[in-house]
């Protein structure tokens, strides 16, 4: 939000103080401020007013050219007229004009010098608004008005507003009362200890009997409050007035027309949206509801868009619609975010009708979510609005409506009230200091909550006043009962005035003590585990990636799930960032195959990516949470409740290979990945967890989404920790993927701890190697080939390694041969050619028994 000090000096008696000061008693308040610019200093050089003496219309050019002396007093250093080209046509001769002499230099950096242009010397510059960083408005230049007292060569920042200071600050979403004039001069009085003239406790002109006009509120929960009031005979020409606008482009908002503008500058005063219904468009009485689906409204900003239920929606009951029914009229504006293009105030609009509601924050935060309208008006209602204003704003609207462009305010106004009174907060005078570690005495925290607007009472009784001290007296009970303001909707718990108070006290003063680090055993097994299994997968080619953890409905068809499958039943999100991925995962490969389809469509053809995180397993039947307040730490047999209802969340690591994994150049030809790359990353995940090989063991299996026959289960100590395989084609086509993607996922969490191993052996002595291929049926895993030859060989064994798969005719149908390369060394001295084969002969004898394996050639 960016204000000027000079508005804000209406509402608070701001002494004259640095930027570096204000800024500094923002931040204290809990305020970012992301910058305070200094007006005077965008335009640097002689900035000065000047009276336009002659203009000579200079032909034969392509556009039309003005050739102009202007009376810039004695700021040219000689006091004769300065003659400057220009092409604007909206001022004439005797008009004071905003003037640039050369040397000077306008916002970003446009320097102004002294050239011949057009056939004639033009020394300076006749500024527009927006060359002055202004306004948008480059059409002409800025025409000082006759009420001005400003004389030729009078310095021009004072008189456009160039001398003011532009505050822009963040406001965190739960300070919702600080995006207006009135909180921001609010804090800075509470800062500052000075006065502050809330324009929002000004008298307001009551509701009457007969409404301004017949409005419906059939929604007391989404719009709790309705008012109205009419202005008739507008004067449809009238423009708003410089300063107006000023004040709105400094905030950011551009000015539409008159009525318009002034529900935005009232919106920045009070903090009360308001939106302004040309009455002369409307057909019937306004009625307030939630939409009905199948409704449809084409908002100011061109969009047609269709309507949720959850919508509120005022509509004009003259008009029949077919969808909703007789008497519910058709919707004309989204209620708290943007009006409809039916009811909008025109050119030609002289009646005028102004609503200022209110709505419920979290209704508004949702249908602005939904139809991505983060309009200012939503920003506001979704952060909680004072539900007091509506009739304050409507009389400032109809004020400075009537009183630029004439007509005649309405005696009638329209107050529909269903406010639910604040309910008091029960809090122990001592709180404050038990929690924050300071001292605040009882009659410092009743003084700070009453700053902030609070009433305190003792129970029921209002808290009697000491003369020599504001607050509580001597002697009394230690519980304070503390009402809310009506603008300060989040202040709702003990812990929120305990905030109150050790803000406005100073955060300064809180000491800021850290307490001794307890002492450790350094990372758990698990986080070892976590690390080591993410640098293995990132020393092999891998790219991590983090995915959101959220997915759609309909993600388990497209992975063809079994619907039995257990990963079908997901934990849907309350309030999900995006109504098409309301559900958390339950598999890691859903977040990350769109990964994969996003960085296909940028152009990488060749991806291995990898991600270790937790998917989401619902326990069914679980109930609800047991509801825990602040006040206290919950008990174990709380936490111990929360825990069985909240979901499983075991940890995950999974990878995704497309395109090749060994590319291709001068070297020779890529390799394209394989469902066994994604095995092996299977294999090295548990080499790298310390899974012994012996325990480990890949068998062939059939589950979604992996290819039937392209798929294995990766297995430790006989339980099925993951899988790995080619993914199914009819998933890839569904989600647009090439063929032959493959990927592997496994549960880090179903592995057991690494066991402690003793340190290895290291022979001096040189190894034997001999390779064997054996012929085995084709059903037979490779895995369980190489089990049999490793208990065959013996002791004198020391590795052995799959290097080739080979099928042919010469081999029988139904045949293969499996090619591994054999690795025998003795610890204390080196084997024979003898003792060498013999251990082959047993390890091939031993395969031979398991598993009906022939040594090939023989």
């Amino acid at each position: 939000m960016r204000v000027s000090v000079s508005w804000l000096r209406e509402y608070v008696d701001l002494p004259d103080l640095p930027a570096a000061d204000l800024e500094r008693a923002l931040v204290d308040l809990g305020i970012e401020v992301e910058s305070i610019v200094d007006l005077s200093t965008t335009v640097t050089g002689q900035l000065v007013v000047g009276e336009v003496l002659e203009i000579e219309e200079l032909t034969g050019f392509k556009k039309p050219i003005r050739f102009c002396r202007v009376n810039v007093g004695a700021a040219n250093g000689t006091g004769e007229p300065q003659e400057i080209v220009c092409g604007a046509r909206n001022f004439a001769p005797g008009d004071r004009v905003v003037v640039i002499l050369p040397g000077g230099v306008l916002p970003g950096g446009f320097a102004i010098g002294a050239r011949k242009t057009y056939g004639r010397n033009s020394h300076g510059m006749i500024c527009s608004a927006k060359e002055l960083g202004l306004g948008d408005d480059h059409s002409g230049i800025l025409v000082l008005p006759e009420h001005v007292a400003a004389k030729p060569g009078d310095d021009a920042r004072p008189v456009v507003g160039l001398d003011d200071i532009v505050v822009e600050v963040e406001i965190t979403p739960d300070r919702g009362y600080q995006m207006s004039l009135r909180g921001l001069a609010r804090e800075l009085a509470h800062a500052l200890g000075v006065g502050f003239q809330d324009p929002g406790r000004m008298p307001a002109t009551p509701g009457t009997a007969q409404p301004a006009y017949p409005v419906e509120v059939r929604d007391p929960v989404g719009c709790d409050r309705f008012a109205a009031r009419m202005v008739r005979g507008v004067d449809p020409t009238a423009q708003t007035p410089q300063w107006m606008q000023r004040r709105l482009t400094v905030a950011g908002i551009r000015s539409i027309s008159l009525p318009v503008d002034i529900t935005n500058y009232v919106m920045l005063e009070l903090g009360q949206p308001m939106h302004a219904f040309d009455a002369d468009r409307l057909a019937g009485p306004l009625v307030v509801r939630r939409a009905v689906p199948g409704e449809k409204l084409t908002t100011l900003d061109g969009v047609t868009r269709a309507l949720a239920p959850e919508d509120m929606v005022i509509c004009d009951a003259g008009l029949s619609n077919p969808v909703a029914g007789d008497g519910d009229g058709v919707p004309i504006s989204l209620a708290a975010v943007m009006g409809g293009e039916t009811s909008e105030v025109l050119p030609s609009t002289v009646n005028v009708l102004f609503e200022a509601a209110h709505w419920d924050p979290a209704m508004v935060g949702r249908t602005a979510r939904r139809h991505k309208l983060f309009s200012e008006a939503a920003k506001r209602w979704e952060r909680g609005v004072d539900p007091a204003l509506p009739l304050v704003a409507l009389d400032r609207a109809v004020a400075l409506l009537t009183e630029h462009a004439g007509g005649t305010a309405g005696d009638e106004v329209l107050d529909i009230d269903h406010v639910v009174a604040r309910t008091p907060v029960t809090l122990p005078v001592d709180l404050p200091s038990r929690r924050v570690g300071v001292e605040y005495s009882p009659a410092r925290v009743v003084a700070l909550l009453e700053q902030v607007g609070c009433t305190v009472a003792r129970g029921t009784d209002r808290l009697a006043e000491d003369p020599g001290e504001v607050g509580v007296a001597a002697g009394d009970a230690d519980v304070l009962s503390v009402t809310p303001p009506t603008w300060r909707p989040d202040l709702t718990d003990p812990a929120d005035l305990v905030e109150e108070v050790v803000r406005l006290d100073g955060y300064d003063k809180v000491p800021s003590l850290l307490p001794t680090a307890p002492p450790g055993r350094g990372l758990t097994w698990q986080q070892r585990r976590n690390r080591a299994v993410s640098r293995a997968l990132a020393e092999r080619g891998y790219v991590e990636v983090l995915a959101h953890p959220f997915v759609a409905t309909d993600l388990a068809d497209q992975f063809a799930l079994p619907a039995d499958d257990p990963r079908r039943q997901a934990v849907r999100v309350a309030n999900p960032l995006s109504d098409e991925e309301p559900l958390l995962r339950t598999t890691l490969l859903g977040p990350l195959l769109g990964i994969v389809r996003r960085n296909l469509g940028r152009g990488l053809r060749d991806l291995a990516l990898y991600e270790i995180g937790v998917v989401f397993q619902p326990r069914p039947g679980a109930g609800s949470p047991p509801a825990m307040g602040v006040d206290r730490r919950p008990t174990d047999a709380e936490f111990a409740a929360a825990d069985a209802v909240v979901p499983h969340q075991p940890r995950h690591v999974a990878v995704v290979l497309t395109g090749d994994i060994e590319p291709a150049g001068w070297w020779g030809a890529g390799r394209p990945a394989t469902w066994a790359d994604a095995v092996e990353a299977g294999r090295d995940v548990l080499a790298a967890a310390g899974v012994p090989a012996d325990r480990i063991e890949v068998r062939a299996a059939e589950y979604a989404p992996w290819h039937p026959g392209r798929c294995a289960q990766l297995l430790v100590d006989g339980t099925v920790v993951g899988h790995a395989g080619e993914l199914h084609p009819a998933v890839l086509a569904t989600l647009e993927l090439p063929r032959r993607t493959s990927a592997m996922e496994l549960d880090l969490d179903a592995l057991p701890a690494a066991p402690v191993l003793p340190a290895p052996g290291v022979s001096g002595f040189p190894p034997a190697l001999i390779d064997v291929a054996l012929v085995v049926d084709e059903a037979v895993p490779a895995q369980d080939v190489q089990q049999a030859l490793t208990e065959g060989a013996g002791e004198l064994l020391e590795a052995v390694r799959l290097f080739d798969v080979y099928a042919s005719e010469q081999l029988g149908a139904g045949r293969k041969s499996l090619a591994y390369k054999l690795t025998f060394r003795a610890p204390d001295r080196t084997l024979t050619v003898e003792e060498a084969v013999a251990a082959r002969d047993a390890a091939v004898a031993r395969a031979t028994e398991r598993v009906g394996a022939t040594l090939r050639g023989a």
